[in-house]
């Protein structure tokens, strides 16, 4: 905390409830850095944090709701005896060096699930991780923020106001520099914080085990059905209506990528529902839904009508089902009828999880995954005991600690509900 507070802050205010907040980062430590922006830059700034020791603090701003996709619009690096630095990874998108400079170094990531693969895609790749945000889900924490995690352990304030504008922006603000340069500039008093937190409530080792598998997760397989999940799907109640939220779907995606814009500012979700319901035959008729006025969306009126006609001609063969097909169970809220069994088995897994993650103090999910305890529930091992469950879950991707803590009274459970 106290090196924390070698950078400038404001004066204690008080909150609305009158009680004393702690002081608001306002400068970084050693200034301002300018942006790397040119080989020659980045060459001085790889071999100043070569020179460092210590962890590694990285953060990635991206202009997620502005462009398509979530590449890195800023990275910002810090390590002690080398100070901050603020790369565009635009104008140097290969920061490959970075890691042999570095070599085993521990990376320190808030929320590393988020930035991961966008540092991937500049090469930039760490061998070694500590995920803030996971540390303090681990640790039971409700809020998991920066802002909130760096107030409540190191007592200082970072202003958020610039967290969701458009990073893609060039020249970039220095105001929205400042920002970015003092999300990195107490993330390894923070990591430290964590750290020793994890190691009083004997979690530290849980701690790396997670890190671990963070770090060796494949990347993502594209989600099948992606149009699924546009928000107010709900609403759509028969299969040519939903043929036609997936051609409107995928229009918009193709103009998003082709424009690199969030497809959200082509053509708000809202609007792909409501011509899906009302499946309109002329331009006119669509221009009546309010966002398909405003400007961009206008522009492209004639596909999306043919969009609407594609799905009003196609057989029924060609139509979508009502619900996307899965590999795993069906959903709960059949189980009861159809498998009175399984939902005696569940019912004891979530009460035999919950139980433990609240002795532990952690959120149950961090414990184990929801999905993992249903498919445990819908079809255990043909031998329910220690040994099978564990297997089981080690198959589902637990870890160590994770089965170690679980696998014994999911047993025990799984066995009683089948005596019931």
């Amino acid at each position: 905390m106290a090196n924390a507070l070698n950078s400038k802050t404001e004066p204690r205010e008080p909150d609305n409830e009158d009680a004393e907040r702690a002081p608001l980062l306002r400068e970084p430590r050693e200034g301002l850095p300018a942006v790397t922006a040119d080989a020659d830059a980045l060459a001085g700034v790889i071999a100043a944090l070569g020179a460092g020791s210590g962890p590694v603090a990285v953060d990635a701003e991206r202009a997620s709701g502005y462009r398509y996709g979530q590449r890195a619009y800023l990275v910002q690096v810090r390590r002690e005896g080398s100070g901050s630095a603020l790369i565009d990874p635009i104008a140097c998108p290969d920061l490959s060096e970075l890691n042999a400079a570095v070599g085993d170094a521990e990376v320190v990531l808030h929320a590393a699930h988020q930035d991961l693969p966008c540092l991937s895609e500049i090469n930039l790749r760490p061998t070694l991780l500590f995920d803030t945000e996971l540390a303090g889900r681990l640790l039971g924490y409700q809020r998991v923020g920066l802002g909130f995690m760096v107030e409540r352990l190191l007592d200082v304030r970072l202003a958020k106001e610039h967290s969701a504008v458009d990073w893609s922006q060039r020249p970039l603000p220095e105001d929205w520099l400042r920002y970015a340069a003092l999300d990195v500039e107490i993330l390894i008093e923070l990591r430290n914080a964590l750290e020793a937190e994890l190691a009083e409530t004997g979690k530290l080792e849980w701690a790396r085990e997670e890190f671990a598998s963070v770090l060796a997760a494949p990347p993502k397989e594209p989600r099948p059905d992606p149009w699924r999940r546009t928000s107010g799907i709900h609403k759509v109640r028969n299969q040519r209506a939903l043929a036609a939220v997936r051609e409107l779907w995928y229009e918009r995606d193709r103009i998003a990528q082709e424009r690199d814009i969030s497809p959200g500012r082509v053509l708000p979700d809202a609007a792909i529902v409501e011509a899906a319901t009302a499946m309109p035959r002329t331009t006119a008729d669509l221009t009546r839904i309010r966002q398909f006025g405003i400007k961009l969306a206008r522009r492209y009126v004639q596909t999306w009508i043919r969009a609407v006609d594609r799905a009003r001609e196609m057989d029924q063969a060609e139509l979508p089902r009502p619900n996307a097909p899965g590999d795993g169970p069906p959903p709960v809220n059949r189980w009861a009828d159809r498998a009175p069994e399984a939902a005696c088995r569940l019912e004891a897994a979530r009460a035999t999880v919950t139980g433990i993650a609240e002795d532990v103090v952690m959120p149950t999910e961090n414990l184990l995954l929801p999905d993992t305890v249903r498919r445990l529930a819908w079809a255990p091992p043909e031998t329910v005991d220690p040994g099978s469950v564990g297997e089981f879950l080690r198959t589902r991707g637990a870890r160590n600690w994770q089965i170690g803590l679980t696998a014994e009274p999911l047993a025990t459970a799984l066995r009683e509900a089948t005596k019931a």
